[in-house]
């Protein structure tokens, strides 16, 4: 019997539509990063990019267990000396809230070319609309 390997050109890709309203953020990220990856799909390949594209909305009802709304920090280096800046995610989620998913989201994916390639099919926005209706995006109900 032969393995099936999948071809870039042979992938077939949709749109889901992820409502991220009272959920928790790392179990959306998970989920929402086996998406992405193509895990869910039975032609999945570890080397080719099979995922599909994925839009998040209401990414600032998004929520955290515990106090990690206090006690979480947010961390970035703007790449000059004694640059390390950093902030709570209770300030992280009243700022940009689409940023708390998105970090989520890219530690979770590989960490190479064809993990960068699976993170710009992700799409997140503060509200409830987004600009991607011609694409015909299906619902997604997540697990659990």
């Amino acid at each position: 019997m032969k393995t099936y390997m999948a071809k870039p050109a042979d992938v077939d890709r949709k749109w889901y539509v992820i409502d991220a309203s009272g959920q928790t953020l790392g179990r959306i990220s998970s989920e929402v990063a086996s998406i992405l990856r193509g895990k869910h799909k039975p032609t999945y390949t570890p080397h080719v990019d099979t995922g599909d594209f994925v839009i998040i909305i209401n990414a600032e009802q998004v929520k955290l267990t515990g106090d990690k709304l206090n006690q979480k920090m947010y961390r970035y280096h703007t790449g000059y000396p004694g640059g390390l800046k950093e902030m709570d995610y209770k300030t992280l989620l009243q700022k940009r809230p689409e940023k708390a998913i998105e970090t989520a989201v890219k530690g979770m994916l590989p960490h190479n070319r064809l993990g960068n390639k699976m993170y710009k099919k992700l799409k997140v926005y503060r509200g409830s609309e987004h600009p991607h209706q011609a694409q015909k995006p299906e619902v997604r109900e997540l697990r659990g």
